[in-house]
């Protein structure tokens, strides 16, 4: 992984509390076309193998991405909220990325799973009911 330097940090970061996720792609290019078509992300660029994402209030990063040669599943599961959940999964399709679970129900609301076209698996939830 590259090292760290001039990353904008988040400044609203609470004592133990997940702060910033990163996970690998293979392509960055390719994962930054993915998810600012599905889910409207922006980035800022650190050179050719790092990028950081940017927070939806426009107040920092929540993560970032770095390129690997091979992406390892069984990782933890990273999940996205959405207010309209079969949008959100219509823009996953739209974007290149594959459905493995689809909606389903549980307690406190429904979600899906996808994987990105590096292969990651996120999930995607809500509290809102269906169409």
């Amino acid at each position: 992984m590259p090292p760290f330097r001039n990353r904008t940090m988040p400044d609203h970061s609470i004592h133990h509390a997940i702060d910033y996720i990163e996970f690998t792609v293979q392509d960055l290019d390719q994962a930054k076309q993915f998810f600012a078509a599905a889910f409207g992300w922006s980035f800022n660029d650190y050179g050719p193998e790092y990028v950081g994402i940017r927070r939806m209030d426009a107040v920092g990063e929540c993560g970032g991405t770095y390129q690997a040669d091979k992406i390892v599943a069984g990782g933890p599961l990273v999940i996205l909220y959405s207010s309209d959940l079969e949008a959100s999964q219509r823009a996953v399709i739209q974007a290149g990325g594959t459905i493995s679970v689809d909606i389903m129900a549980f307690p406190g609301g429904r979600r899906f799973q996808f994987k990105d076209p590096s292969g990651n698996q996120f999930g995607v939830w809500s509290d809102q009911a269906g169409n």
